[in-house]
């Protein structure tokens, strides 16, 4: 293996550290920046990480060791940190969403295809052996025809355990852009890109009350909607029912779930890399689990961030795609618009589905 991407963190938020547990795990990457508009977050971000240090944003575009941008910024904010390291002649990976709109979106990927930079955006939790090992089964033909599947995705809301969790109920935040992601991107790895959606959607508790932390007991307006139902068809012809709420305190309803034209497959929850896969055969009398067969294995947050560095390096497409991310930012637009509106929308972009990680890899391997 040759050097490490060398990899400068803007934002040091609460998820930041998903990504900096992991990385020391990961040899394609190394940590050497890390800023935050608190000095001390950056500060406490970098003590677990031997050589990197705290410092502004502007030092880190700047500096001579950072090829890749983590951009862990609110989603306000992740077009403009995106088109700044693009400037500086850096390689960007980011958080979900890509941008706040489909238009902001499509203009930092042409950026980056204009500087011939690489764009990469979460999530990477797809690439686990969950995901990953459902995706192989369809491939396979396990299920036959995929002909339908529903994606179920509902809580309270996140105000119950976040101590700051006011943007989650800000433009870019709410359940559909909040955790449709990690959906949507798993659903285009099984069935392919969505050509076309319908959807309602609504705002039943506008009032939320913060739970935990410092600020616990108070209370703020969200000024998105917080129940979203959709339904998306795919390209292949398959159609999925989709589900996104922050208005529910208990569902027994599947994650995901495909259905075939022989036999049914459930898909565990996509925001976790891992999970079982379990198949119901035509003929059969129950459900079968199926040995994890394909994804990285012991994967963390980040992972993503080390496919782009290994196929930088072979020169091959990196899986968590912008054009992927492009994709599922337009589905999720067009489907709160049609939820508006209340007519069918046609999604105008596509995406090639990312390659299969078709053997079981571990996360610190080089293959």
């Amino acid at each position: 293996m040759g050097q490490p991407l060398r990899v400068g963190v803007v934002g040091a938020g609460k998820i930041s550290g998903a990504y900096l547990s992991t990385f020391p795990h990961l040899p394609q990457v190394a940590v050497t920046a890390v800023a935050d508009l608190d000095a001390d977050r950056a500060r406490a971000a970098v003590a677990e990480h031997p050589g990197a240090r705290a410092c502004t944003v502007e030092e880190l575009l700047a500096a001579d060791d950072v090829d890749l941008v983590l951009n862990l910024t609110i989603p306000a904010a992740h077009a403009s940190v995106a088109h700044a390291a693009l400037d500086a002649g850096k390689h960007v990976y980011g958080e979900k969403p890509l941008a706040l709109t489909t238009s902001e979106a499509a203009a930092v990927v042409q950026a980056a295809e204009t500087a011939g930079l690489r764009l990469g955006c979460a999530p990477d939790t797809v690439l686990g052996t969950g995901v990953q090992t459902a995706r192989a089964a369809v491939e396979a033909g396990l299920v036959g025809t995929p002909v339908a599947a529903t994606a179920f995705m509902t809580t309270p809301g996140h105000e119950r355990w976040h101590p700051d969790p006011e943007f989650y109920y800000r433009p870019g935040g709410g359940p559909l852009y909040d955790m449709g992601p990690y959906y949507l991107s798993a659903l285009v790895h099984l069935l392919g890109p969505v050509r076309r959606v319908v959807g309602t959607s609504s705002r039943p508790r506008p009032l939320r009350t913060i739970g935990s932390g410092p600020r616990a007991g108070a209370s703020f307006e969200s000024t998105v909607d917080t129940h979203v139902t959709g339904l998306l068809e795919h390209e292949s012809g398959a159609v999925t029912t989709m589900v996104m709420s922050f208005d529910v305190w208990a569902a027994a309803l599947p994650r995901i779930e495909v259905y075939g034209t022989d036999g049914s497959l459930s898909v565990p929850d996509p925001n976790y890399f891992d999970g079982d896969v379990r198949v119901f055969r035509a003929g059969a009398e129950e459900w079968e689990t199926l040995p994890a067969s394909a994804g990285y294995v012991g994967a963390g947050r980040g992972v993503g961030v080390a496919d782009l560095a290994r196929s930088l390096a072979q020169g091959e497409p990196h899986r968590a795609s912008a054009g992927l991310a492009l994709h599922v930012l337009d589905v999720m637009e067009a489907l709160l618009e049609a939820a508006v509106d209340r007519v069918a929308r046609e999604i105008s972009t596509t995406c090639d589905s990312p390659a299969l990680v078709g053997e079981q890899l571990a996360a610190t391997g080089t293959s």
